[in-house]
This record gives C-alpha cells, structure tokens and sequence, in this order.
C-alpha cells in the first residue's frame, strides 16, 4: 500500500473495535467521507487512487467519472473488491475492477458521455485499510456535450452539494495548476457549504504541467488565495506512466524528486506530494478519533461501576472450596430468612408500588375478604322464621306453649354458629396460598443454586402444610367452644326483655356521618355510548353517600347518591371486556342514577372488587340476598301462625340475631390471630432456627451448593466483561497518549472568494519568467539539465550558504536512483537559514544566492500527460 499513516492507524482502530467485541458491543466511530470535488480532468480520481494505493479506477481525457462512485473501505484480512450492483462476484484484480466501473458507467448512462446521479456502490476489503468511505464525483463541466443535458453545469452541482454538505466529510478541492485559481468552481462550492473552511483542504495537481518559467508557489505557500488549511501539491502520474503499468510507489518516489529538484519548491518539498497529502488526511481522521474517545471512556465507566459490586464478589472463587459453600449456604438461608419477614411485616426497602404482595394481601384477606365472606353467608329470613316456628312447635309438642321456650333458641343459634366453618376455613386456605406465593417469591434469589431452592421451597412449604393443619384444627376448636355453651349473660346481648320489645325492623349499624370510608378510581360501565360511553370518575364512599367526581382533586363532583335503601348485587363482565364488575341498585325499585335502575361499576380485578364490596358493607350497603330482611312480613305467610307464635317467633329471631352478631364480631377478633400464631409467626421462626438443620439432614452440602450452569456462565460472562472493559479502557489511555491532536489553523482572509463569485479576478497565480533573473531566485527548471550541475557562486554577507547540486540527469549514481523509496528520509538539503515568510511586505530582498553567471540556462520542455 502506499499510505503508511493509514497503515499506522488501523493497529490503533483495531485495537478499540477488538476491546468493544469482547464486551459484546459495537465501536461507532464513524469516521469522516473524503470527497473530491474539481474541474473536469482536474486529476480528481488519481488523488483518490493515490489516498487508497490502489491502481482500480478509470483515466482518461475528457469527462470520464460520470457517475458518483462511493467506495468503501473496510479492514479485513483478505483483500478483494465487491460491487452493491453484483454482490455474488468478488473481484481480486484491481483491473476487472476497473473494467467493471466502465461497464457499469456505461450502462447506465450510455456510451456518449451521459451522466447520472445513481451512485456505483464499490466496497474494497483490504488489510491495509481503515473503515472509511471516500467519493469520487464528476468534474465540474459548463458546456454539454454527447448526450448531456443542457443544464449538465447545475445538474453536477447538485449531486456534488448531495455529497459534501455532510458535516463530517473532508472536501478536497483540486485545481490544475496550469489553470487560473481564482476561476476555481471547486473551491467556490467548498466555501458554500463549509464557510469557516475547517474541512477544506486545496490540492493543487498537475504543477509539471505549467508553462515554461511559471509555478504555483504563491499559491502552495497560502498567499496568492488564502485557504485556512492552505493547499498541497501533488504530481500525479500521466497517461503514458499509466498506460506503461508504472507503479503508484514509483510513481511517488518520482513526485518526490520532482519537488526536490524544482528551485521553486524544494523549500517546502516536506509540506508537498501524496505522502503529505495523506500524512494531513491521518491527521484528521486521528483528530476525529480521539474526540470520540471521551464519550466511549465514560460509556465504559459507567458500565464497569455497575459490575464492580458484584465482581467483587467472584474475583477470588473457587468454586470447589467448601469454606466458600459452607459460608454461602448460611448466607443464603439468613438473607431468605431476613426476606420472609420484610414480606410479611413490611419493609421500606425495594417497596413494590405496582400490586400488593405478601403481608399487605393477608391483611386484605383478614379485614376485608373474611368480614365478606361471612355477609355473604347471611340466612335466608323466610327459612329462619320458619325454622324458628318449627322449632316451638316441636319443643311444646302436643302442648299449647304459653311462654317463650329458650331451647328453640338455642337450638336456631347452634345451627348459626356451625356455618361459620366453611368461611373460616377458606379463610385460612387463602393465607395458605399467599405464604406459598411469598416463599416463592423469597427462593428466587436462591436461583444460583437449583438443589439449595428445590429443597428450602419443598421444607419450608411442608411445614406450612403442617401448621396448616394444626391452624384449622384449632379455629374448628373456637367455634367448638362457642357451641359447647351459650352465655345468655354477655354485656352486648339484649336478652329477652328487649327483643320483645325491639323493633322489627332490622337497625343498621352505620359508622360515623360524614366519615370517609374509601375514595378510588371506578369505571360506571353502563352509560350508552349515546350519552357519552363507559367513563372514569373518581369515588368517595362515606357513611351516609357515594359521590364521584371528574378527578382526584375533588373539585368537580358530578353526583352525589344518598346510601337508604341501596343494595349490592354481582354483574357478570362483558364478553369483549376484561374489567371485573358489580352492581348497585335500590329496593324500591327508583332510578340510581339518572334513568339509571342500577349503575354498574368495574374494576381492574377480582380483588378491587371484593375490597369495594367490604367498603360497602362498612357503610350498610349490603348484597342483594339481604333485602328479604325488609319484606319480612310480605313472604312469610305461606302457612299459618297464631298471633302468639308470631311474638315468640320474632322474639326468637330478634335474640338469634343479636347473639350471633356477638358470635361473628368474636370470630372476626380471633380469626387473624389464631393464623398469626400458629402458622404465620410459627413459620418466621422455623425459618430462623431449624431450616439450616432441615437442609444439612435433607442432603450434603457439595449437592445442596452445586451451581446451574446458567450461573456458572453468569459468573464467567460478568468476569470476562469486567476484565474486557478494563481492556478497553487501557487502549483508550494509550491512544490518548500515543496520538496527538492537531489543532485547526488559525482563520485566514477569504474575502477572495466572494469577489471571485462576482466574476473578478484576482491577481493571476502565474508568473512570467523574467529576461532578468531576479536576485537569489534561480531559472524555473523543467526536468532534468544536461551539463555539469549548476553551482552558485558564494553570495556575500553572513547568511549566504552553497545551494546543493541539482544531477544533470539521473542514472545509476544519480542521488534520487539510490533510493526509491518515497518514505526513506530525503537528501540532505541545507535549509536556507532566514526563509522570508509569508508576511513580509513585498521589495524586501531575498536571501536566495544569485544564479551563477555565464551558465546558459536550458529549458527542456515537459511531455504533456492526461489526467483525469
């Protein structure tokens, strides 16, 4: 390859795109396109050639890029060519590539000079190649010709802004320097798009092609049309080099020695030529490079700060030592024990904010899906007052009863009590299953070891299972015990002198007025889509109404709806609706809610709607089935009673009912204590003191520690990234401090541009040879001269010096055939020790020795060469 700045580069880029695949991400540097943009057979696709070392693109003369041709290169360790056009095919000779452009070309826009804006997508994979896309455009034309449109000068305008405007591309503008700069379409575009001149850099081609006794070294010197980061000259090869397969190495070393010899600018040869042009585009893409390392270094910080923790922990496993698992095994079975509590008391740490877990659903289960499951269990009145009778009845037998008989009553209560078996004991199932949910949830974190969570979840649920047990025996035992003796003497029970006079209607315990129950979002689901549709409004239960309003803040109330005589019944949801409903209607048959009969309201879950309806109950809103109480008169007369029997019936019913709810308060009370006692607290401290014994006795401890595979490779994966990162992190700080940012010159005067778009000219950039060589400024000289070198007479004054030797001509002892290397150092040239620089006024003598006298200048003309 003939770039060694892009050569030194990609051991560098290699380095950070291998440090970012071994931690299983991408390196996005995206490196900067390199357009070039110029005249028609401004040399345009020989500097490009030139940049990538590679002989693959067409020459000629006239228009001979008619397309736009985005080549990619991209580092690979074969090196062969592919087309987007032709994907299958892989081109290893750089000639069928070239073959291919010209086909390509043709067949999109003909044989006779046609242009398109459809751009050759060509791809070069090479080792000696960094990841960078480069562009070569048409040359700018002003008259069509062939098959060209008529407007071809705007139509190449437009696709070359397409491909320029692009922040991050570097625009090399290339003028031949046999034609007058300030005409320069290139650089004019350039200025368009990049006004501050930062990604612009002039190249200046075909100085051996200038008129005999001009050159271009005011403008190579920055001073006839200032750019900020100035121009570079470069010789590229001509057509009969290309034609005669003359190489681009030796096509450099030649480039060289043309500016080593020429008088005009072996003063700045080392700022000239490919190599400079090459060694200035590294320099950039370098630039661009480190500016992207702050952010890919901050990247990989913050992500090798969040696995320090846990690496911590790893980077002195064995995996086999029984210390580790002893130590891990008390570990893992202290911090299960230390999560089961937080689950069930609660904890500020890691609070689940989306649902309720653990103690929060068991104190739903307590307060409120027990108190519901024991209103949902309320008798039947009409089956009560008929059992009642019966009873009476069959206590007097053939008798006529006179008074009151307290066994009846006995009798009706027992029967009461029983039923509260079932509810109580579904109660007790439902923690089960909460506890079961809770010590699944506290194993995950015993994962990394599937034996060790297989055996704490089967131990730990095996007890709950017995404790179950053990709880339920004892719950049956209290409503044993209220059953063994029923106490007539309890303080809250009203005793015969005041059922008898009781009212029969059923006195609803309400809490506090005014006072605020629930408030909650609730969905009324059965307003027509007429009117509006299903809405969310927000509730406010109190002890005496339901208001809703349009939001939280309570501002808006849309209706208030007193709770006398409303009842509670279930709704089945609809078929397309995944929402859980109930309703809510009056007894007396009035419309709830506009014309309304019932309002139904949905809920999210199952669970929203059983806590509602224990809402409700709170405020002596109760289920439908509870409406017989207020038709008690109504229904029971199906068979006949005596006035008498009626008394006692309702006596009867009036002390069954008081002593029940005496019994139902009772079980409510003890209910969450007996399950606290036996089975929850029971379980917290079987999980602090014999679970490690249960463990030890179930299994050894090699089988119990034994880690999943998954984890195994868990471990492995996170150590191999920490180290990776560290990696990475280390070949960031050595590119930062192996590679220096250049800084971007200093603005110049551009004012130029704008006057040469207004169509003056500036300053023409050739200069006529003079009949009178000027002092110290020796002949232009065009290749090599015959005769003897020319030796300059000693200059007087203290800064005069001996310039060196030009060779007559080379040969085999010639100093530029020794070594053809482009990158071996150059000959020793004595600098010229006070070079006048830039800003010094014209007039101002220079210090160049004079030419030497009596020596007849020969002036050799230049074969002409065709570059594109």
């Amino acid at each position: 390859m003939g770039n060694r700045g892009m050569e030194e580069l990609i051991p560098l880029v290699n380095k950070l795109q291998d440090a970012f695949s071994s931690i299983g991400q991408s390196c996005h540097l995206d490196l900067p396109q390199i357009a070039v943009v110029g005249g028609q057979s401004a040399g345009k696709s020989s500097v490009l050639e030139n940049f990538v070392g590679r002989d693959f693109l067409p020459r000629g003369s006239g228009i001979v890029t008619r397309r736009p041709l985005i080549l990619q290169l991209i580092f690979s360790k074969t090196e062969y060519a592919e087309f987007l056009h032709c994907k299958s095919k892989k081109f290893t000779d750089f000639d069928e590539v070239r073959q291919e452009i010209e086909a390509e070309t043709d067949r999109v826009t003909g044989t006779n000079k046609g242009i398109s804006p459809v751009p050759i997508n060509l791809r070069v994979y090479s080792p000696h190649v960094l990841n960078l896309t480069l562009i070569d455009l048409p040359g700018i034309t002003k008259v069509p010709v062939g098959d060209q449109p008529q407007d071809i000068e705007y139509q190449i305008k437009d696709m070359i802004l397409q491909f320029i405007s692009r922040d991050s591309s570097l625009i090399l503008a290339v003028t031949p320097a046999n034609m007058d700069l300030a005409n320069s379409d290139a650089l004019k575009m350039a200025k368009e798009v990049d006004p501050q001149g930062l990604r612009t850099i002039g190249v200046i081609t075909k100085l051996d092609l200038m008129d005999e006794g001009t050159d271009a070294r005011d403008v190579l010197e920055n001073k006839l049309l200032p750019l900020r980061r100035g121009y570079i000259g470069v010789v590229n090869r001509s057509q009969k080099d290309i034609d005669g397969k003359k190489d681009i190495r030796a096509a450099l070393a030649a480039e060289r020695k043309f500016f080593l010899s020429h008088p005009a600018y072996r003063h700045m040869a080392d700022r000239m030529g490919t190599p400079h042009l090459q060694k200035l585009l590294n320099q950039q893409l370098t630039n661009h490079i480190r500016e992207t390392l702050p952010s890919l270094r901050s990247k990989l910080q913050s992500q090798l700060l969040s696995l320090e923790k846990e690496v911590e922990e790893y980077k002195n496993f064995r995996p086999d030592d029984p210390t580790r698992k002893t130590k891990a095994l008390l570990q893992m079975v202290q911090q299960f024990a230390v999560d089961f509590e937080k689950r069930i008391e609660g904890s500020g740490d890691q609070v689940d904010t989306l649902e309720l877990s653990g103690g929060a659903r068991i104190n739903r289960i307590f307060h409120e899906r027990f108190p519901f499951e024991l209103v949902k269990m309320e008798f039947d009145e009409k089956d009560l007052r008929r059992e009642i009778s019966y009873a009476i009845k069959n206590i007097h037998g053939v008798r006529t009863g006179l008074f009151t008989p307290d066994m009846a009553f006995e009798a009706i209560v027992k029967k009461q009590i029983i039923k509260l078996k079932e509810p109580s004991l579904k109660c007790v199932d439902l923690v089960v299953s909460e506890l079961a949910m809770v010590i699944k949830k506290c194993a995950e974190k015993l994962g990394s070891y599937p034996r060790l969570r297989e055996e704490t979840e089967r131990i730990v649920t095996t007890y709950i299972r017995e404790r179950e047990g053990k709880t339920k025996d004892q719950i049956l035992l209290l409503i044993d015990i209220e059953l063994s003796y029923i106490n007539t003497n309890h303080e809250d029970f009203i005793g015969f002198a005041n059922a008898q006079q009781r009212s029969t209607q059923a006195n609803k315990k309400r809490a506090i007025p005014n006072q605020v129950i629930r408030r909650g979002w609730l969905t009324i689901n059965n307003i027509s889509i007429m009117k509006g549709g299903s809405k969310e409004y927000w509730f406010v239960l109190t002890a005496e109404s339901l208001s809703w309003y349009k939001d939280e803040e309570e501002k808006e109330k849309k209706y208030m709806l007193p709770l006398d005589n409303l009842k509670i019944r279930d709704v089945e949801k609809g078929f397309m609706s995944n929402k859980h409903v109930f309703g809510i209607f009056n007894t007396e048959q009035r419309n709830v809610y506009k014309d309304l009969r019932q309002i139904e309201l949905a809920c999210d879950s199952q669970e929203d709607v059983d806590s509602w309806k224990a809402s409700f109950l709170r405020a002596g809103v109760y289920p439908e089935k509870d409406q017989v109480e207020n038709e008690e008169g109504s229904q029971e007369n199906t068979f006949s009673m005596d006035p008498q029997l009626e008394r006692q019936v309702e006596t009867i019913r009036n002390l069954v009912d008081s002593y029940v709810g005496i019994i139902n308060k009772s079980i409510r009370d003890l209910m969450p204590k007996t399950i606290m006692h036996l089975m929850i607290n029971n379980t917290k401290d079987f999980i602090h003191s014999e679970l490690l014994a249960y463990l030890y006795s179930s299994a050894d401890q090699n089988s119990l520690m034994e880690e999943s595979a998954d984890q195994a490779q868990r471990r492995d994966d996170m150590l191999r990234m920490y180290h990776a990162l560290k990696e990475a992190l280390n070949i960031i700080g050595d590119i930062s401090t192996s590679t220096i940012s250049t800084p971007v010159p200093p603005p110049v005067d551009d004012t130029w541009l704008q006057s040469g778009a207004s169509g003056h000219s500036p300053t023409p950039q050739r200069r006529p040879a003079s009949t009178v060589l000027p002092p110290g400024r020796p002949p232009a000289v065009r290749g090599p001269m015959p005769g003897p070198p020319l030796i300059p007479m000693p200059a007087a004054g203290p800064s005069s010096f001996v310039a060196p030797p030009i060779p007559s001509r080379p040969g085999p002892q010639g100093a530029f055939v020794a070594n053809n290397d482009p990158f071996s150092a150059p000959p020793l040239i004595p600098s010229r020790p006070a070079r006048v620089p830039p800003g010094i006024p014209p007039g101002v003598p220079s210090r160049r020795p004079p030419a030497a006298p009596n020596r007849p200048t020969i002036i050799r003309p230049a074969e002409p060469s065709l570059l594109d």
